[in-house]
């Protein structure tokens, strides 16, 4: 016998690898004899389909014959095959699959069922005919679905390149082939120990017991003499048997997919991404009855119910074994910054209502993996929606610090708290492979404090999920010696073994969960924006409205199923690359789309329900009408119709008004009570002298222009800077619209970089003289600027003052023609503080404005909502907005970010006109007594004007309460479609307070509920809710805590 020499550890690991490489030596290495034999199809035939056709209609097309090498187009379209399968009778008995390779995303039917989906490009490319053929099978027919898109679209996404519109797929593999499943197993035996070998630490016994392993079994193993193979399989068995011991840190193993349900493919693919997904996860349910596959997203859920009934029957038979399991709770796995409070309850009553309707469950944990940061608010919409966990792994992209924990306590604005885990393996798409699981337990924050991390594996953004190998990696690692305990588990299985551990170790982080990279997203697409922002009003409007005519007219038909339709429509486009900005041009093309139907819809609800109080259908005569959908009385301007002040009806109300607007409109001048609908002609201000209307005044003095309105006074200069304003830094110019150079390291539609802070250009050129729209009304003046911002982009701004409002207004369109740029404005003031505020979910935060750390620099560009404000001891000044969220505040000085202009994934993002306004308000003492908040809020929801049929409309307010410290957030009915109208309201102004509400309806009761709706009958008791039921009127009173929601069952 040969003296064995000295294993060099090096040229030992690269045997093991070349071993079982797909690359080298592929004739006579071991993956080699992964298929044993193989046969060609009987026939292919070759359908292409107008459009994503459904089975049915495929099976009517006309097929001609197909061969390999023919390639298929264009991006996007579908192709059918059908393939005649005659198998060998000599295979009886054995593993026979289907290898089919289009280099495309595609999937199998059989007997007119989805079995599995194909990724192409030796990803997945094998479909299991029979783990055992019977003889009875030698003769089949298949159907392929082909649809001409990689899982990650038709771009390249390794530099998240544009899409390739050119790029056809081509049929490269289409045979049948005997699978070898001992040569398989061994495959991945080898593969293990040579992972182990390599990842173990230079010093690791175990790590040398792997290496000598292997290169044991290749000596042994000869891979041409089957009778070798028993051994070699006892060998790595013999290792892999080794115990741990019982401190060793669990991994709670979940299959996962995370399919985006948009991104580089739009949404009509999802649905079929979700097919092919998901078929896959039930082929290997069928075979591992330990593996259990998460999945979240409820709209996903009901694309497959409506498009694949098959499949959804056997997805529902799952989930009632306990391999399936609903996570999340929400209807999509929204974008975390920007959507509205409501919207976010939504998207948890949505969600939630579905699981529990189709599956008789609810989720418990908030699952939202990939969004683009998370706000200080969640927390408490989380409890508000009957969740208490949450789980993410997004913080670990943050380019600068390190987010401290992995398991801890995660604390809103309101105090509201939940369990939060972030899986230490920084990823969602784990494979089973042994440096995984070492990189996850070395990285995890919370030793001491817990033990168990969450292990999600599968592949995922584009769809596939988990894999055979995957699985067959975990059950061999179950319990191995040197390397973490793993344990196939659910999320509750999960989050429940942290619980009954001792929580009060986890450490507590308050506030938002900032991501330091992505803060691109809040500006980019800005169009996508402007139109969530506009539907989540609207949509809160028709419900009030809506809910108004119910009460006047008891058999007005609240509009259920639509509002339904149109919520799911706004919530679906509140996905994490949709609503960023982050997605291909087709997706937005639908996405507005959506947004364009729900503003038709929506507004033809609303007149309506309008039409419904004034009783317009026995009524020859008009009448125009203000209808106030917000929770306090409003003092402010109306905009009348050209077209309706032309009528002979408004003749006397042509008189009364105030000032003409350039296209014929008229303003004038109102008082509305909250929550109601009224003729507007008793609403109208009569005019005095004495009137603070009298002082509004536009007027030239030296070189600048005056506006001033006795409690605003603005000078500009002739490029529309602010030169003079209370609060404002005279030694500068405000509304300075500055240029930055805007390109990122890599995601482009994604990224801002610190370092375009350093490319400022302000833009300076004007394109056109000063005009004057309005210099002598009582309701408004108003003037127009032009500026040049580059040879291909300018913009024209309307800046205005109203006669009864505390700021200055900016009407701004924008023509934008640039590449990787930034705009923004910024505002220089005197306000020395050293933080700024943000409006954000039902509430607002407070950020660093300085640079002090590492943790302050990074948040350089920041998530708000409708207003930021800058404040000091009894005086401040905040910037107001119809439609941005992107926002920085350094120093003294606040910036609003506009438009950016990246060209990946979409070359065409953000180009064309904008509209958009601003505001700037100054105000004396702080934020919330000065009424920052209401005055944004009414920027964002002007009064609504509705010409209806005409009657004597006494309209009371729905709702009134006594502090303008609570918002009411939401008027609706009830979702059981009950005599029960939903109150929801918070606290806005960070502080404690009681508040009574006033209302002329005729109450049984005021319970207390959920965002779900469903009532909580103990809390009456904790925070006390006294209700007074009177002749005329009710009232109820309630005490707030700081930020707090409260949802309120009030029943007729």
């Amino acid at each position: 016998m040969d003296h064995v020499p000295f294993k060099h550890k090096r040229t030992t690991l690269e045997r093991a690898e070349k071993f079982i490489s797909p690359d080298y030596f592929t004739d006579i290495n071991l993956r080699s004899r992964l298929y044993t034999d193989q046969a060609g199809l009987e026939s292919i035939q070759h359908y292409a389909a107008p459009d994503r056709v459904p089975y049915t209609k495929a099976m009517e097309g006309k097929y001609q014959p197909a061969h390999l090498g023919q390639s298929f187009g264009p991006v996007w379209s579908t192709h059918w095959f059908r393939l005649e399968v005659v198998i060998p009778s000599k295979w009886v008995g054995k593993e026979v699959h289907l290898l089919w390779n289009s280099g495309s995303e595609a999937l199998v039917w059989c007997h007119g069922e989805p079995r599995q989906g194909l990724s192409g490009d030796n990803n997945r490319i094998s479909y299991i005919i029979s783990y055992n053929l019977d003889a009875a099978d030698l003769q089949q027919t298949v159907y392929i679905e082909m649809a001409c898109n990689h899982l990650f679209g038709i771009g390249n996404l390794a530099i998240v390149k544009t899409d390739d519109e050119k790029k056809t797929f081509t049929l490269s593999q289409a045979e049948l082939a005997v699978f070898d499943r001992d040569v398989f197993g061994m495959i991945l035996d080898i593969e293990i120990l040579h992972d182990i070998a390599k990842e173990f630490p230079e010093d690791s016994q175990r790590g040398y017991q792997a290496l000598y392993a292997v290169n044991d079994i290749i000596n042994h193993l000869d891979v041409r003499d089957r009778s070798t193979y028993r051994r070699a399989q006892e060998m790595a068995k013999t290792f892999f048997h080794e115990r741990n011991g019982q401190s060793q840190h669990t991994l709670y193993a979940m299959g996962h997919a995370h399919i985006d349900t948009a991104w580089l493919w739009p949404y009509a693919e999802t649905i079929r991404k979700c097919a092919r997904s998901w078929s896959c996860t039930l082929r290997l349910m069928e075979k591992y009855p330990e593996f259990i596959f998460t999945c979240s997203q409820a709209q996903q859920y009901a694309w497959v119910k409506e498009h694949y009934p098959t499949l959804w029957q056997e997805i529902c038979l799952f989930i009632q074994k306990g391999q399936f399991v609903p996570v999340g709770g929400t209807w999509v796995e929204m974008d975390g910054n920007i959507p509205s409070c409501e919207a976010c309850i939504r998207q948890f009553l949505y969600g939630q209502n579905f699981f529990l309707k189709e599956f008789g469950c609810r989720c418990k944990e908030f699952w939202l993996p990939d969004t683009f940061g998370y706000s200080a608010q969640f927390p408490q919409i989380l409890r508000h929606c009957g969740i208490t966990r949450f789980l993410t792994q997004k913080l670990s992209w943050s380019l600068v610090n390190k987010f401290p924990h992995h398991t801890f306590h995660w604390e809103g604005i309101d105090g509201s708290s939940v369990l939060a885990h972030f899986p230490p393996g920084d990823s969602y798409e784990m494979k089973g492979r042994v440096g995984e699981m070492l990189k996850t337990v070395k990285n995890f924050k919370d030793k001491g404090r817990s033990n168990r991390s969450a292990f999600l594996f599968g592949y995922g953004d584009g769809g596939h999920g988990p894999s055979e190998d995957m699985l067959e990696r975990l059950q061999r690692l179950q319990d191995c010696d040197g390397l973490p305990k793993v344990k196939l588990a659910s999320p509750d299985e999960f989050f429940s073994s942290i619980e009954r551990e001792n929580t009060n170790l986890l450490c507590r982080w308050r506030g938002e969960l900032y991501l330091e990279l992505h803060n691109g997203t809040y500006t980019t697409w800005a169009k996508v924006k402007k139109y969530n922002r506009q539907c989540e009003v609207l949509l809160q409007e028709l419900e009030a409205v809506a809910t108004m005519a119910c009460v006047r007219v008891p058999d007005f038909p609240y509009p259920h199923e639509e509002l339904d339709r149109l919520w799911k429509l706004l919530l679906l486009n509140q996905f994490h690359d949709v609503l960023p900005g982050s997605s291909i041009n087709q997706v937005f093309q639908d996405a507005v789309g959506y947004y364009q139907d729900i503003e038709r819809s929506a507004n033809a609800l609303i007149n309506k329900a309008v039409a419904c109080c004034a009783h317009s259908q026995a009524s020859e005569q008009h009448e125009m009408y203000v209808v106030n959908t917000q929770g306090y009385a409003r003092h402010e301007l109306v905009e009348l119709p050209a077209s309706e002040l032309a009528a002979p009806a408004h003749k006397k109300r042509r008189a009364q008004t105030n000032s003409q607007l350039l296209d014929g409109s008229h303003l004038v001048e109102v008082q509305v009570p909250p929550l109601c609908i009224k003729p507007i002609s008793q609403c109208l201000v009569k005019q005095t002298e004495e009137d603070l209307c009298s002082q509004l005044r536009l007027y030239k003095e030296d070189d600048h222009f005056v506006l001033s309105n006795g409690q605003v006074r603005a000078e500009l200069d002739s490029l529309g800077r602010l030169v003079s304003l209370t609060c404002f830094d005279k030694r500068t110019n405000s509304n300075q619209f500055i240029l930055y150079d805007d390109v990122p390291l890599y995601w482009d539609a994604w990224d801002v970089m610190d370092y375009h802070l350093e490319t400022r250009q302000p833009i300076v050129t004007a394109i056109e003289r000063t005009r004057v729209i309005s210099d002598s009304s009582n309701a408004r003046v108003s003037l127009e600027f032009s500026l040049k911002i580059s040879e291909e982009s300018y913009l024209r701004q309307e800046i205005f003052l109203d006669a009864c409002s505390p700021y200055v207004g900016f009407n701004t369109e924008v023509t934008w023609r640039e590449n990787r740029k930034f705009l923004k404005v910024e505002f220089p003031t005197t306000v020395h503080t050293t933080q700024a505020s943000y409006d954000i979910q039902s509430g607002f935060l407070q950020r660093p404005n300085h640079y002090n750390t590492s943790w302050d620099s990074a948040r350089f560009e920041v998530c708000g909502h409708k207003w930021a404000d800058l404040s000091e001891h009894n005086f401040g000044v905040a910037v107001i907005n119809n439609c941005k969220y992107g926002y920085s505040a350094v120093d003294r000085v606040l910036r609003l970010s506009l438009l950016r202009s990246p060209k990946s994934p979409d070359p065409q993002a953000d180009m064309g006109v904008h509209t958009f306004s601003y505001a700037i308000m100054p105000h004396s003492g702080n934020l919330q007594e000065a009424g920052v908040i209401h005055a944004a809020q009414s920027f964002n929801c002007p009064l609504r004007v509705v010409t209806s049929g005409a009657d004597d409309l006494i309209s009371p307010a729905l709702f009134v309460l006594d502090t303008r410290q609570v918002l009411v957030q939401a008027v609706k009915m009830a979702e059981d479609r009950s005599r029960t109208i939903i109150l929801r309201v918070h606290e806005a102004y960070g502080g404690s307070t009681k508040v009574k509400v006033t209302t002329p309806l005729p109450l049984l009761a005021v319970h207390p509920c959920n965002g779900l709706e469903e009532a909580l009958h103990d809390w009456d008791q904790d925070v006390g809710i006294h209700f007074v039921h009177g002749d005329q009127q009710c009232q109820f009173e309630f005490t707030l805590t700081a930020f707090q929601i409260i949802s309120l069952r009030c029943v007729m």
